[in-house]
């Protein structure tokens, strides 16, 4: 993707034609200049709509009426098109619909470049973006459906009056949700049944001929296969140009933190400081740890060691829930010394390590605890390790175990294993949240595993107060160490919304930092 000043007035002209709908199949890449600071929140708030997507499409039937409504309140909220403006709403301030049109172009294209890099990162990309497309597809009327489909050669003929008499007990018979009156009333589309094979093999249509007879409403079918092929080309071709693409010293940072990123709130601030003691980590672990730091603490407990990529998540999941340094080299050095290493090894060879997760060496760095994405997609677990996710990088046996273990009930092992399975394992970790804390349904989305312990001592009510900050601190959509230089404030002046200035704020100190 490039954008070129000298392309602007092309740029002009081939808006007014890509936004001409709300919806497209990003088939042209945008043409012109955009900031960094847009660059960034253009891609994180597309990036939180694909996450609340990825999590209704868990948590509700797709398309139901709970799953649609919650569905706009976020596209609202984000400023993303989804349907015609309407009258009622071109009264209302906020972004012009062209401009909804253009962030949602503009964003898609620079999450695909993030989101090219691995085939676990592409598989996500493309479920979600099918998702995000049905729901839009299906919110548009008839006329634009079929505008839609004209303006991307999508030349699927409809029926005549004569044809729909002639074949009129077949198509309801076959058709499901079509009766005698509405088989009058809608347009029927004459499709080659290779184009159609999902609803094939479901029995959904009239199959005659070699050709399949598909009802208005059901059209959305064909035209999400045409897409996901589209967007499943594309993002190959994506990943062939990216060593160009990281040839921008500016934008190879961003885009890799982007396909790891966390949106949520920021645990490296170390206002719980003193809030736990050491004697309560062990109980802590128990009740209020996610499974991925229990796993790290029982290992540590064991083993009394743990390799570099156990002691970074661990010790930064430790300090994020209020461990201090001096209680941080206390309780690394009590468990170490307990196993093969010394208190003089320990000192020369660890705690430097530990002070260094503090930023009280080297460049001194407030290291930030790892999300939920960083340790699913960073530094996978090998032999002998211990860190990482247990919903992503443990065998299903192995896990069905560990589950059993911390008695899970079967049929919650059974729901665990199937969102697993599904590649979902954020929202698996949140189910097992659920069972283990006896809750319907969890007024959160699980992102991050100090947020788990968050949640958990609220729900438990437990003896750690005050973990969580205010709710109007500034929310860090970085992974990186943030330098302790003064924020970026270039372009907050032109934000209206206070929440997107202080997200973007640390995007210089990110860059120098990278």
């Amino acid at each position: 993707m490039q954008f070129s000043g000298r392309r602007r007035r092309v740029a002009s002209k081939a808006q007014t034609e890509l936004y001409g709908l709300p919806l497209q199949f990003y088939g042209q890449p945008p043409l012109e200049n955009i900031t960094l600071t847009e660059f960034e929140t253009f891609a994180v708030e597309r990036l939180k709509l694909l996450k609340t997507i990825e999590n209704l499409g868990v948590s509700h039937v797709k398309l139901s009426e709970p799953y649609k409504l919650k569905l706009y309140n976020e596209f609202r909220a984000l400023n993303f098109p989804y349907r015609s403006e309407t009258d009622d709403r071109k009264v209302q301030s906020g972004p012009s619909e062209n401009e909804k049109r253009r962030k949602d172009h503009i964003s898609h294209f620079i999450l695909r470049l993030a989101y090219c890099q691995t085939e676990d990162l592409r598989r996500w990309f493309i479920q979600q973006e099918v998702d995000l497309f049905r729901y839009r597809f299906c919110e548009l009327d008839s006329e634009q459906k079929r505008d839609f489909l004209h303006k991307n050669n999508l030349q699927y003929n409809t029926i005549s009056v004569e044809e729909k008499k002639a074949m009129g007990e077949k198509l309801i018979n076959s058709s499901y949700g079509v009766s005698g009156i509405t088989v009058e009333g809608q347009d029927f589309y004459k499709v080659p049944f290779q184009d159609a094979l999902d609803l094939v093999r479901t029995r959904k249509v009239y199959l005659k001929a070699g050709y399949v007879y598909i009802p208005h409403q059901d059209i959305v079918t064909i035209v999400l296969n045409d897409f996901r092929t589209r967007l499943s080309k594309a993002l190959a071709l994506t990943a062939r140009s990216l060593p160009a693409v990281h040839s921008d010293e500016r934008l190879q940072p961003l885009l890799n933190h982007l396909s790891h990123a966390y949106v949520g709130q920021d645990y490296s601030m170390q206002k719980n400081v003193g809030k736990i003691s050491l004697e309560q980590i062990d109980s802590l672990a128990g009740k209020s740890f996610p499974l991925c730091m229990r796993q790290l603490h029982q290992a540590l407990r064991e083993n009394h060691h743990l390799r570099h990529g156990g002691r970074m998540q661990y010790g930064l999941f430790l300090k994020g829930i209020g461990l201090s340094l001096e209680q941080a080299l206390q309780f690394w050095r009590m468990e170490f010394i307990r196993g093969k290493v010394d208190a003089d090894k320990f000192d020369k060879a660890y705690a430097y390590g530990i002070r260094h997760m503090f930023g009280k060496e080297g460049k001194r760095a407030d290291y930030t605890p790892y999300s939920c994405m960083k340790v699913i997609l960073s530094n996978p677990p090998s032999q002998g390790d211990h860190h990482g996710c247990p919903f992503r990088h443990s065998d299903p046996e192995l896990l069905k175990q560990k589950l059993q273990v911390y008695k899970v009930s079967p049929s919650g092992i059974s729901q665990i294993l199937e969102l697993v399975k599904g590649m979902h394992y954020q929202l698996a970790c949140q189910k097992y949240f659920e069972l283990t804390h006896n809750i319907e349904e969890g007024s959160f989305s699980l992102s991050h595993p100090n947020q788990y312990f968050v949640e958990s001592q609220k729900v438990l009510g437990g003896g750690v107060k005050d973990t969580k900050r205010e709710a109007d601190a500034p929310q860090r959509s970085t992974e990186t160490p943030a330098a302790k230089g003064p924020a970026a404030t270039r372009d907050a002046t032109a934000n209206d919304s206070q929440h997107l200035a202080e997200m973007t704020e640390n995007l210089e100190s990110f860059f120098q930092d990278a």
